[in-house]
């Protein structure tokens, strides 16, 4: 359930800078870059922030 709520999260964050970038500023890409860059560095070293944020809410794993 963690998974499909982090891919949900970083998905929607992807799209909303998008749109920002689009209809407001450019600078709002470097919002799709972190979460880009977040993606890559869990993938290297297997921790994520928002897993712990979730793991605390008490969101099953």
């Amino acid at each position: 359930m963690q998974e499909r709520i982090v891919r949900a999260v970083a998905g929607t964050f992807v799209l909303t800078s998008i749109l920002l970038a689009v209809y407001v500023n450019i600078n709002w890409l470097y919002l799709a870059g972190f979460v880009g860059v977040n993606l890559v560095q869990s993938s290297i070293t297997k921790w994520c922030l928002m897993n712990t944020i979730l793991t605390k809410l008490g969101v099953p794993k």
